[in-house]
């Protein structure tokens, strides 16, 4: 099934909803972006699945950020760093990261993934967004 979904050129941000850690990160990235660029879907909405199938992404293992930009997309620490990039400013200098072995790069962003709940604790329902950030996320 194709999901279109209608938000201009503006990068949309996949995650885990349930996760402390995602969620704060999602909280500083809008905090970060005054333009409001971006926009976020949980993962575990029906339509981030949907997302998640078209772009022929695993829907069994959502540990990770998914950046869906330009009709491609980007997946752990390629995403986190994307949106570096497309943040600007003093954040754009950390996409020189992207110049490490991606290997390297994904060992370290699934060694966290995989230690989030652990470390940041995880939320019984997926994050709610206020009133204010409502058109922030897409459902």
């Amino acid at each position: 099934m194709l999901v279109e979904v209608t938000t201009g050129n503006h990068p949309i941000l996949l995650f885990d909803g349930y996760c402390n850690l995602c969620s704060g990160s999602v909280l500083a990235i809008i905090r970060r972006d005054p333009q409001a660029i971006f926009r976020f879907i949980n993962l575990q909405s029906a339509l981030g699945l949907a997302l998640l199938d078209q772009h022929n992404l695993s829907t069994s293992d959502i540990d990770s950020v998914v950046l869906i930009h330009n009709k491609s997309y980007s997946i752990k620490s390629d995403a986190v760093l994307d949106v570096f990039h497309l943040l600007g400013g003093i954040y754009r200098s950390l996409a020189i990261f992207k110049y490490l072995p991606i290997s390297f790069r994904n060992w370290i962003y699934d060694w966290i993934a995989g230690n989030r709940y652990t470390w940041f604790g995880k939320k019984d329902v997926c994050m709610i967004p206020t009133p204010g950030l409502k058109e922030r996320f897409l459902s």
